[in-house]
């Protein structure tokens, strides 16, 4: 089938044993089961007025979007954690642990987990900013006089020690089947833009990397990092951390809007050059995915996409359909 004209851009992540894909009006997040079903957490979109006019505004939107992707998704994050050690209790076990759940299930509980997933996501951030600066400060603090250089190194002890983070949690069985799902996602977003039919044969043809990924963003906060800090200039290692602190907004938002154009340019021969450095950072963050975890990112996508054309139609999402979590709580 020829490329879709206009088709929409979706987004995901992946979970433990599952997927979520973010559409217009929902998100969705499908899990494997130990039993080998597919069990869904469906969660409406319902963004405050403000927080959609934010989204609009470059170098602001980037920030908005990080945070709101960090709140929601340790949502989906916590469904399929807590499905995978669900699947780990006997029956009896369980139908106590559930009793408890509906009794203690309250909005306080709920924002908790947003907050977590802001708060931990806000916490790496600081770490990966900090860290490196003050481990060049104190092995290269004699070793030149240029300010650049110095910036210029700190950004190589960042690479360095995110891709040793990386390497180190790929090792592990449930993360490098986080890595896969990561790479079943992409490989769905990608067939769709291609205007394929979502089958586990057409999907698993196309690459696991794509353009637009926070893998992507992550990298390129360590470009734009060295570039902006090289503007600025310190006195001591509290100085220079103080000050990467107050410019960690700004490099966010440029990072954002650098990770769009990169994905928008991707087709210009000459320009797709611009998001290579995110392509070869997902050769950690992603593996090559086996069809049922296909399986499961198209059930994710296409559940998505269901829903989304139901409120488009109706104005409202219809009741969970069996094997199925609803989760009523707005996203």
């Amino acid at each position: 089938m020829p490329r879709q004209s206009t088709p929409n851009i979706y987004g995901g992540q992946a979970v433990i044993e599952g997927v979520m894909f973010g559409g217009k009006h929902v998100n969705v997040t499908a899990v494997r089961r130990k039993n080998g079903e597919i069990t869904f957490l469906e969660v409406p979109k319902q963004d405050k007025s403000w927080v959609k006019r934010l989204r609009k505004i470059p170098f602001i939107r980037g920030i908005v979007s990080i945070i709101d992707s960090s709140a929601k998704g340790s949502k989906h994050l916590n469904y399929s954690a807590e499905a995978m050690a669900d699947d780990e209790i006997e029956p009896e076990e369980r139908a106590k642990q559930k009793e408890k759940e509906e009794s203690g299930f309250s909005l306080t509980m709920i924002v908790g987990v947003a907050i977590a997933g802001v708060l931990s996501f806000l916490f790496g951030k600081v770490v990966f900013t900090l860290v490196p600066a003050v481990l060049e400060e104190y092995l290269f603090q004699y070793a030149f006089d240029n300010r650049a250089m110095h910036t210029l190194v700190e950004g190589v002890i960042k690479i360095v020690l995110l891709l040793l983070y990386l390497w180190a949690i790929s090792q592990t069985p449930v993360i490098k089947r986080l890595f896969q799902y990561h790479g079943a996602e992409h490989k769905v977003i990608t067939a769709y833009e291609n205007g394929e039919e979502l089958t586990v044969q057409n999907v698993q043809k196309y690459s696991r990397l794509h353009y637009r990924c926070g893998s992507s963003f992550i990298i390129l906060t360590v470009i734009v990092g060295v570039i902006i800090y090289s503007f600025f200039h310190w006195d001591n290692v509290w100085e220079r951390m103080y000050i990467r602190l107050l410019l960690l907004p700004l490099v966010i938002g440029v990072s954002f809007e650098l990770l769009r154009l990169t994905n928008a340019v991707r087709d210009i021969p000459v320009l797709r050059f611009l998001g290579y450095p995110g392509l070869w950072l997902q050769l950690l963050t992603t593996k090559e995915p086996k069809d049922d975890q296909v399986e499961v990112s198209i059930a994710s996508f296409n559940r998505m996409r269901e829903l989304d054309a139901q409120y488009e139609r109706e104005g409202v999402l219809e009741q969970p359909a069996p094997n199925t979590a609803f989760d009523p709580v707005k996203g």
